[in-house]
């Protein structure tokens, strides 16, 4: 699926199935004419109109519907809220290039693209709704269709959600044992950006079907949970510089590869920073910090998780130490500490029954 920007994500939202808008459309196309709107009344749409009637009335989908009658353009205000003119002749420049062939398409994307706005064409032949915000377009589809797709995403999402946490397990038992590789940390940071991008693109879906989409959008956030955080904590972990804007930039590179890049793991482990990537070698011994596994205890403030990283700096010294040793860090007090070893402790001894059972 096609990455959507976000301007385009914000049009389809606005006429999802469940909203005034994509009522008033729906009656357009259920009476077999077309129509050309524009989401925006300011100066720059405004310029390139010509002729019309005036109306500056409420908006209402019935209304919309009545005014589609005419040949001309629909301009709305910049929320949809009202109806500003009717009847239009747009100019648009006439150098901007389109593909479109149909003149109603053909000015639609010289509108969105000149000026930046939203714009939506009703074609009256293929009684079809395309929908066009910048230099992005996307032709409406049926809302069966959309949910046939989102179904299959879903379970393709499942799949891949079940390598992630199979992989995240491995790493956990891998950290605990001190045995990690940067080929493990490359592994897991692979698998999560995968279970992301599916998860982008079904967002996308999601919007498309609107009030339809409730019982997907479900699904969706049951399945991804923490995925996100997850992948934060794994940079965290092991990158040379942990800091916000260090990881932030980690997570726009792997947002950047494209598709054969991600899956090979030297790409992954140089474009986050892991390694040089002249001198990638994923058989090479890491350890953690230990941001991690701190996540996984319950109630821990993250001051807390914070300090410990601070005071003991790699996993390992972490696990080995006491509660004595746990007792006033960040400011945990000794119930605390002695709640945090345990903690830990059934982190470890679960990890290592998951690889040895």
């Amino acid at each position: 699926m096609p990455h959507r920007s976000e301007d385009l994500r914000e049009a389809l939202a606005r006429i999802a199935p469940g909203t005034a808008l994509r009522d008033g459309l729906d009656r357009i196309v259920r009476a077999k004419r077309g129509a050309l709107v524009v989401v925006s009344d300011g100066p720059d749409v405004l310029a390139i109109c010509s002729g019309g009637l005036l109306l500056d009335a409420p908006f209402s989908p019935q209304r919309l519907a009545e005014v589609a009658k005419m040949d001309g353009a629909i301009i709305l205000a910049a929320d949809a809220s009202r109806i500003a003119r009717a009847n239009v002749h747009l100019v648009p420049d006439p150098t901007v290039p389109t593909v479109e062939t149909g003149t109603r398409h053909r000015t639609a994307e010289r509108v969105a693209r000149s000026l930046g706005v939203q714009v939506i064409s009703v074609s009256e032949a293929m009684q079809s709704i395309g929908v066009y915000a910048g230099d992005a377009k996307q032709q409406l589809e049926e809302i069966p269709r959309l949910l046939g797709r989102a179904n299959q995403a879903i379970q393709a999402l499942e799949r891949y959600k079940v390598r992630l946490d199979d992989t995240a397990t491995t790493l956990t038992t891998l950290e605990v044992e001190d045995l990690a590789t940067l080929r493990d940390v490359a592994a897991m940071l692979q698998r999560s950006e995968t279970v992301r991008r599916v998860a982008e693109d079904l967002q996308s879906t999601i919007i498309e079907l609107g009030v339809e989409g409730a019982h997907v959008r479900l699904q969706l956030e049951e399945l991804v949970g923490d995925v996100d955080d997850d992948r934060a904590l794994v940079l965290r972990d092991y990158l040379p510089d942990d800091s916000p804007p260090q990881v932030e930039d980690a997570l726009k590179g792997m947002a950047n590869l494209s598709t054969d890049e991600l899956l090979d793991l030297r790409v992954v482990a140089a474009t986050v920073g892991l390694s040089e990537p002249e001198d990638v070698d994923l058989d090479v011994s890491v350890t953690p910090r230990g941001y991690r596994l701190l996540t996984k205890l319950p109630r821990l403030p993250e001051r807390v998780v914070d300090a410990m990283v601070g005071r003991f700096a790699t996993l390992p010294r972490l696990l080995r130490a006491t509660a004595n040793d746990l007792d006033g860090v960040g400011g945990l007090g000794r119930a605390d500490a002695y709640a945090v070893k345990d903690g830990l402790s059934r982190i470890t001894e679960s990890a290592l029954l998951d690889r040895y059972r």
